[in-house]
This record gives structure tokens, C-alpha cells and sequence, in this order.
């Protein structure tokens, strides 16, 4: 959809600017005009979607000050200036200023209509851009938000970036706690949807009698969620929990899309780990459409070092928070990380950190005994799943060598002080485990 364009016509002469604005307004384009540079500026802010024709001469703030006002709230508004003969070498300086060009009185009609032409083509595509950076940089900071170097989430994230792209429709599956309504935030992110609206819907939260309003309508105030999230993405989050009924009104909303949809759905679905399965709660015909393309989420038992790269990063977290510093880890309490079944996942490990940097705060407890107080107390909390004694001593040194780095800000000889190891091993170890100095500084 095309962005519409304004030009603001700044004179203090009524018949000046309204009969730039008849001009202009004949030509196509939709005119605002201002007797001074003072009322103009009340309107005019950043990422104004149109340009400015302003008087040089004008009383109060003239339109060389304007200028200078107008380039400190948006350096890329576009600006044409308006003088007399004798001011021609003031409006070259105003071209140095920032203003985009400059029309001599008495002016061409039909120059007009081409500076206004250029102009607003000018504003378009720098808002546009503007957009579209914003857009790129929502999507990289979702992303970023998706730790861990595992193989588990580098194929994620190439998953993402793959599935984001496309049209159809898609299924998020995983246990409780990894992360899924994250990842169908990144998904809408970093594809052509990231401008639209983002609407997650719980269908656990509501009865069936307020979830079908809420869905489909008619609502009391706003919108319906197929209609909130049109053109952009609709999320459903525990979608199992859909009736019979409301899954065959959803199934009918998706086949009057047809093939392109215009909305995306992104179906949510916590069946997973819970002796279920999202093939039994949803009609056949409904869960193929949904499935075309699908996600499912690695548990956090299965992502190796990830375990000890986030523990770190969100003790790290809430230290700032409490104003305090962040425990240290030792060996024995790594391997016990690694080896703790987390059936909360990454939900788990967040309130485990929280409560460890509590611990260290006061100077008492363990991480074991916060690892004991999430499970089974009569039971060891240890995996099934063995690993070997390197992928241990490894990923507590990644840890370790990451840890010191940060608390010493890149500073290559205090970590090597510290950790009593020469530069060219200190160097070797960062490369094979992926670490830069300049991630530190």
C-alpha cells in the first residue's frame, strides 16, 4: 500500500500559501498550510509523512531558522524554499543547511508540481528505509533473545529464518517452558509480516462461549482476533484446547483465505510431553493445514553447554536487578546443571537463577538444593541420558574462560592471571569455543 504524502505550505501571506495549496491540491497531492513557522512546527515531528514549502522572509522565526528546527527534529524531511530575487544567494545557503531546493518568485507553476513530485518520492522511500531497518532490527533482537550454540539451536534458528519467509501456516510443538510463543514471535519478526499486527490468543484462558466471540466475534469493544491480526499473524497458543465447533470455524476462515493466506496462523500446541499428542486433539483435516510447516522445540536437557551459557546469562541478569553480584559456579555444581533432567526447561533454569543469585546474596544454599527443590526430593537429580566426561570438562570451561572474560571486560592479561594460563592457550581455547575479545569490551 502506497504511503500517503502531505505538503505543509508555510507563508505568512493567506494569499501566498492558499494559492500554492489550489495549485497543488489541483496537481494530486493533499496541502496543510501554516501562517507561521511556530504553528508549523507544533505539527511537523519525526518521520512527518510529507515535506515542507516554506517563505524565507517571513516575521518572527524566518525560514532560515525553520530550517535549522525543522533539520533538528528530522534530518531527512525534505524542504523546498520560497524567495525573491534578491534572496537567491540566502537560499543557496539554505541548500547548504539541509533544505532539498528552492523555487524563485515568481515561481513555475509547473516547477512546482515537479519539486513536490521529487520531494514527496524523496520522503516516501526514507520512511520506507526507516521502516524497514526498524523492522530488521525488531527481528535481530527477537532473535538474539534465542541463546545457545548447540546444534539443536543453530538448526532453530536457521528454521526461523526459513520458515519466516514463507506464506503457510504454522505448527509450534515442544514441551512446557521452551520457549514457543518466543519463537512465533521471531517468526513473524523477521519475515514480509514484521510491520503487521502480532495478536497471540490463549485458548486455554478462555470458556468456549469467550473464546468464539474473541476469535470470530462479534465483540463488544474492538476487534475480533481474525480481524485484529489481518494481514499480519495470529497466534494461537494451546490450540488443542479448541472445541470441536471452533475448529471448524477456524478450519472454515482458512480455506476463504485460500491458498496465499492473507493472515498467518501460528498455532501453538503444549500437548507435547504430557502423554499426548496435537495429532489427537485437532481434526485431521484442520491439523494438516496447520502442520504444513512445522517447529518443534528442543527441551533444554538435550542442548549440552546451552544449559551453562544461559544460567550464566541470567544470573548475570538478575544480579543487576538485586544489586548484587552473581555466583559462581564451580565444577561439581556444572556438571550438576548439565546433568538435571529440567522438565520446566528454560522456564525452569530462569526461576532456578533467580532464586541461585538470591542464595548468593544472603550467602547460604546451593544449586543443588535449588535443583532438589524443583523436583522429586526422593530422587537424584540426574539425566538418563549419560554424556561423556569431555563434553563435562568442555562446556565448564567454555564456561569458565566466558565467565572470567566478562567479569574483566576483555581484558586478555587479568584472565590470564586469573585463570593461569598463557596467552597462546588462552587464545586456542577461545577460538575452539567460539569466544571474541570483542563481545568483552
Amino acid at each position: 500500500m502506497t504511503r500517503p504524502m502531505k505538503i505543509a505550505i508555510v507563508d505568512d501571506e493567506p494569499d501566498m500559501r492558499e494559492s500554492i495549496s489550489q495549485w497543488l491540491v489541483l496537481s494530486g497531492f493533499d496541502t496543510e498550510t501554516y501562517g507561521s513557522a511556530e504553528d508549523a512546527l507544533r505539527a511537523i515531528g519525526t518521520d512527518w509523512p510529507g515535506v515542507v514549502i516554506t517563505d524565507i522572509k517571513m516575521p518572527g522565526m524566518d525560514g532560515m531558522a525553520f530550517l535549522k528546527r525543522l533539520m533538528g527534529v528530522d534530518s531527512g524531511l525534505p524542504v523546498i524554499m520560497i524567495t525573491g530575487h534578491g534572496d537567491v544567494p540566502m537560499a543557496v545557503e539554505a541548500m547548504r543547511l539541509g533544505a532539498m531546493d528552492f523555487m524563485e518568485k515568481p515561481f513555475n507553476p509547473d516547477r512546482m508540481t515537479e519539486l513536490a513530485k521529487k520531494a514527496t518520492q524523496a520522503r516516501r522511500m526514507t520512511l520506507d528505509n526507516r521502516a524497514l531497518r526498524r523492522d530488521l532490527s525488531e527481528g535481530q533482537q527477537v532473535m538474539s533473545k534465542l541463546l545457545g550454540g548447540s546444534p539443536a539451536m543453530e538448526r532453530l534458528r536457521e528454521d526461523i529464518l526459513d520458515l519466516g519467509q514463507a506464506d503457510g501456516h504454522v505448527l509450534i510443538d515442544g514441551e512446557t517452558g521452551t520457549g514457543k510463543t518466543l519463537v512465533a514471535h521471531a517468526l513473524h519478526a523477521v519475515g514480509p509480516r514484521a510491520s503487521k499486527k502480532f495478536v497471540p490468543i490463549s485458548c486455554a484462558a478462555y470458556t468456549e462461549d469467550a473464546l468464539g466471540p474473541r476469535l470470530f466475534g462479534p465483540v463488544e469493544e474492538g476487534l475480533p482476533a481474525i480481524e485484529e491480526a489481518r494481514a499480519g499473524t495470529l497466534v494461537l497458543e494451546d490450540v488443542e484446547a479448541l472445541s470441536d465447533g471452533l475448529q471448524a470455524r477456524l478450519l472454515a476462515f482458512i480455506a476463504d483465505q485460500g491458498v496465499r493466506a492473507e493472515t498467518r496462523i501460528i498455532a501453538i500446541s503444549n500437548a507435547r510431553g504430557e502423554g499426548r499428542a496435537i495429532e489427537d486433539n485437532l481434526r485431521p483435516d484442520l491439523f494438516y493445514r496447520l502442520s504444513a510447516l512445522k517447529i518443534t522445540l528442543p527441551p533444554l536437557r538435550q542442548r549440552g553447554e546451552d544449559i551453562l551459557t544461559l544460567f550464566t546469562r541470567m544470573t548475570e541478569q538478575f544480579a543487576e536487578e538485586y544489586g548484587c553480584e552473581p555466583p559462581q559456579v564451580t565444577a561439581q555444581e556444572a556438571a550438576q546443571l548439565l546433568q538435571a533432567p529440567w522438565p520446566g526447561n528454560v522456564r525452569q533454569l530462569i526461576n532456578v537463577a533467580e532464586r541461585a543469585v538470591l542464595q548468593n546474596r544472603r550467602g547460604s544454599g546451593s544449586i543443588a538444593s535449588l535443583l532438589m527443590a524443583d523436583g522429586d526430593e526422593s530422587q537424584e537429580a540426574t539425566t538418563t541420558e549419560g554424556k561423556p566426561l569431555k563434553e563435562y570438562v568442555e562446556s565448564f570451561e567454555k564456561m569458565l574462560i566466558d565467565n572470567t572474560m566478562r567479569r574483566h571486560k576483555g581484558s586478555i592479561g587479568a584472565v590470564m592471571e586469573e585463570l593461569c594460563l598463557p596467552r597462546r592457550t588462552l587464545n586456542e581455547k577461545m577460538a575452539k569455543y567460539g569466544l571474541a575479545r570483542g563481545d568483552y569490551l
